[in-house]
């Protein structure tokens, strides 16, 4: 699949694993390359610019030692054949640490799916897996190779997870791994999957993670601040999540620090960067000024005091 010039691609397509949301698990007469082959098509491809970037992954259709050596095997044919964009390499469950070493020498990025939050809930979709030692200790070691050049996904929705458990998983992950970002992959069931007639994944759901995460990764929420956006069932409240956490409180954006600036619905980093330059120069906060700024007023101002005045309703 090409997208904006990415190419997805599977080395092998067929997989012995056992996991429950996959649609080629256990598929048989599945299409495989040999690394040269897929080496040559990725550089015949990038000689006519036809590619910028491709997204490589593989089945596993023996053992993972195997695979993970054919997966370094073709991505290291594709350099020396004169592939130079952006490479994203996925590491299978179970594999050596120096053929973790050798993609994080290979790529621009590598990842390895955790699939789940914790072991328990893997269990109830992967059996094949060990969640600590095939996937968390391999994760560690991705970390270590590639900092701030990795990521990792899970499935949403596979395992019956509340959002909480989804949240715990996202701080822990952020605190000790540091990603550059994780990816929550919404339950699509599939025809012939022992999950094909479960319920998919909302995507008013998804669109909530997302806003959860991007206020972890990017302001530094921490786990107290966003169990605020979470019901008594530990899943998330309807609406911005970034609305839902701030309840009733309203600063001084004349004298409010960033980490309070970025806590405001309607004013992100870039916005509260402009505020405290503009405020370092000598300027008088008011709403034009903030507008000018970047504020979204609309949202931010039912939480903004500005000369003695609040702005709008809260929400």
């Amino acid at each position: 699949m090409v997208k904006g010039g990415y190419l997805k691609m599977l080395l092998h397509g067929r997989c012995s694993f056992d996991c429950a949301y996959c649609g080629i698990c256990r598929r048989e007469n599945a299409p495989s390359f040999a690394p040269k082959e897929l080496a040559d098509l990725i550089c015949s491809l990038w000689k006519e610019s036809r590619i910028t970037g491709l997204f490589l992954s593989t089945g596993i259709p023996r053992d993972c030692g195997k695979s993970m050596d054919d997966l370094i095997e073709a991505a290291t044919l594709m350099r020396r054949g004169g592939f130079t964009g952006y490479l994203h390499l996925k590491v299978v469950p179970g594999a050596l640490r120096t053929d973790i070493n050798e993609a994080a020498r290979l790529a621009n990025r590598i990842s390895i799916n955790l699939e789940a939050v914790d072991k328990d809930r893997l269990s109830e979709i992967a059996s094949v897996k060990n969640y600590e030692s095939d996937l968390l200790r391999r994760h560690a070691w991705v970390a270590e190779a590639a900092p701030g050049r990795h990521t990792t996904q899970i499935v949403v929705g596979a395992a019956d997870e509340t959002d909480g458990e989804i949240l715990s998983f996202m701080h822990r992950e952020y605190q000790r791994f540091a990603p550059a970002s994780i990816y929550y992959s919404g339950l699509t069931p599939l025809p012939g999957t022992p999950l094909a007639r479960a319920a998919p994944a909302k995507p008013a759901r998804m669109r909530s993670l997302y806003a959860v995460d991007a206020l972890v990764r990017e302001y530094g929420y921490s786990q107290d601040e966003t169990a605020a956006a979470l019901d008594e069932e530990g899943n998330l409240l309807p609406g911005d999540p970034k609305i839902n956490v701030s309840g009733d409180r309203r600063i001084d954006p004349s004298s409010a620090t960033r980490e309070e600036l970025i806590r405001v619905p309607g004013i992100g980093p870039k916005a509260a960067g402009r505020i405290i330059c503009m405020r370092g120069a000598g300027q008088v906060v008011t709403e034009k000024m903030l507008r000018e700024a970047g504020v979204v007023m609309k949202r931010a101002g039912g939480y903004l005091v500005v000369g003695g005045r609040v702005q709008g309703r809260i929400g």
